[in-house]
């Protein structure tokens, strides 16, 4: 059987130089969801401490001596609490690029516990938050390796952080983010649905998918779902359970049909028009 807590990832010498990780910490899981088919696309999983303390208790526990053993560690638990939960979609994962030394090297410590557990790889999918400062050749390098095994690569929290646009030119990430910071109120802020949408139209050029984060209104959902946006992410839908993959209340599962088939209803109108 697999033992999440004890196992032991291959890495590079200088990634596993004896360090020992003294964090006990869990996982929370929060639903992404599809409103063209009102579907689960996937669920991010979240570190929480081992009473669902949230993430920064633990994050503030991190250092040059043990940033590398929890990077792996976060994800051989991600991986496990995702089997044993029956997780279906993708599964998020946040990851730490600056713990990541030679990509071909630190990635083994995954591959292994996803093949341990038959996970499949093209399910995964790690994001790297832009708030998160770290040379882009660097970063780069971890994108094209992690292609290379068929996962997904995301940009987490954009429109927080230290870049901009250039980091999809850059990176070319299969998916991106936008952050609470540009979605909240966006049906309301004119200045932030001009960003945003000019955003979502150099992804479109692009073919990078667009997650929405922080939802927690129908009027940002319809906003947002009317210029194409279809995953969406927030407290609108589900907040994180601890050790659990939320359920999305049937009402919500309803709204969104309803918000799809506006935003439908509309692009034919426009079409005749």
């Amino acid at each position: 059987m697999f033992d999440a807590q004890n196992f032991v990832p291959v890495g590079c010498k200088e990634c596993r130089s004896g360090l020992n990780l003294d964090i006990d910490f869990s996982m929370a899981f929060q639903p992404i969801v599809d409103i063209s088919d009102n579907s689960i696309y996937g669920y991010e999983a979240l570190v929480r401490g081992l009473n669902d303390e949230g993430a920064a208790s633990i994050l503030s526990q991190l250092n040059d001596g043990n940033r590398y053993k929890f990077d792996q560690a976060i994800r051989v638990k991600a991986i496990d609490l995702a089997k044993k939960l029956d997780l279906q979609g993708m599964l998020s994962i946040n990851f730490l690029p600056n713990a990541v030394y030679k990509p071909e090297t630190c990635i083994r410590a995954t591959l292994e516990a996803a093949n341990e557990l038959g996970f499949p790889l093209n399910r995964l999918q790690f994001e790297v938050t832009e708030g998160e400062e770290v040379k882009d050749h660097h970063l780069k390098n971890i994108f094209i390796e992690y292609k290379k095994h068929q996962f997904l690569t995301a940009i987490d929290d954009f429109g927080a952080g230290y870049a901009g646009l250039n980091l999809l030119a850059e990176l070319e990430p299969d998916v991106l983010k936008l952050d609470m910071a540009l979605t909240r109120n966006i049906n309301a802020d004119r200045v932030r649905r001009s960003l945003v949408f000019a955003t979502l139209a150099a992804c479109r050029e692009l073919s990078i998918k667009v997650i929405a984060e922080g939802i927690e209104t129908r009027e940002e959902c319809l906003t947002l779902a009317d210029e194409g946006v279809t995953l969406f992410q927030g407290y609108y839908f589900a907040r994180p359970e601890f050790e659990a993959l939320p359920e999305i209340p049937q009402q919500i599962w309803l709204q969104s049909a309803e918000i799809w088939a506006q935003v439908a209803g509309r692009r034919a109108a426009d079409r005749r028009s």
